[in-house]
């Protein structure tokens, strides 16, 4: 058994695993500070993490085949994580986070939709005034009634983050169309495009606390939606709704 204490979106949590490749994972997040939450991964939770992959599997029509231990472990200590930071203001949200002259955009999208590719884009069109955040699972975090984008060490196939924050500007819903267009969402009607990418859970108390985090997020931050190609056009007109929104 390792113990250790990371920290994640500015929370120091104390990681206690048994297997050595989960400890070398979160290499990079390590700290001294004195841990405000505890994670461990007992047998139930590796169970119910193979079978949440299961449905996955067969809902993409895919063979069921049982993940080693040491992923099992991965996972589960992620979902508890998350939940457990919920109580710091802490959200887990499924999508590509950049910083871009300073400020955090956060881009959402179904797997498969492009949102690293676009997240790409604003990196070869904007070279040294963006860098990534995470280009998979961020962490919003509300601290004193403001938003701020984390980077964690699940960070995708492509395995871009860094173990930094910048304060969140925008979060847009991306979507593939043949022209690029951006435009800006209410607040009331973002509130149900945000939560098909943001941390779920079957326990009510934790969904509660899951939709008053996600509601403090929208207050904090505006919402855009973009329908874009793949041409260095969808980041600069992107960009240019984001952060020089025409003025009516």
């Amino acid at each position: 058994m390792s113990v250790f204490t990371v920290e994640i979106a500015g929370v120091p949590a104390e990681i206690k695993c048994t297997f050595p490749e989960n400890m070398r994972f979160f290499e990079g997040y390590f700290t001294d500070r004195e841990p405000l939450i505890s994670v461990q991964a007992a047998a139930d939770d590796l169970q119910a993490a193979q079978q949440e992959l299961d449905i996955a599997d067969d809902a993409a029509g895919m063979p069921r085949f049982r993940r080693p231990d040491g992923v099992l472990e991965n996972i589960a200590i992620h979902g508890i994580l998350s939940e457990k930071l919920l109580e710091h203001g802490v959200l887990l949200v499924h999508g590509s986070a950049l910083c871009m002259d300073g400020q955090a955009v956060v881009f959402l999208a179904h797997s498969g939709t492009g949102k690293s590719t676009h997240s790409r884009l604003w990196r070869e069109t904007f070279g040294s005034r963006v860098w990534m955040i995470n280009d998979d699972k961020p962490m919003l975090r509300i601290l004193d009634g403001k938003a701020y984008a984390y980077g964690s060490p699940w960070n995708g196939r492509h395995h871009l983050s860094r173990n930094a924050s910048a304060p969140l500007k925008a979060i847009v819903l991306l979507s593939r169309d043949e022209e690029n267009h951006i435009m800006p969402v209410q607040k009331a009607d973002a509130f149900p495009l945000l939560m098909p990418y943001a941390l779920s859970s079957k326990n009510p108390a934790t969904m509660k606390r899951i939709l008053e985090v996600e509601k403090l997020l929208l207050n904090a931050a505006d919402f855009y939606l973009l329908g874009c190609n793949m041409t260095p056009e969808a980041a600069r007109v992107a960009h240019q709704g984001i952060f020089k929104p025409v003025q009516e």
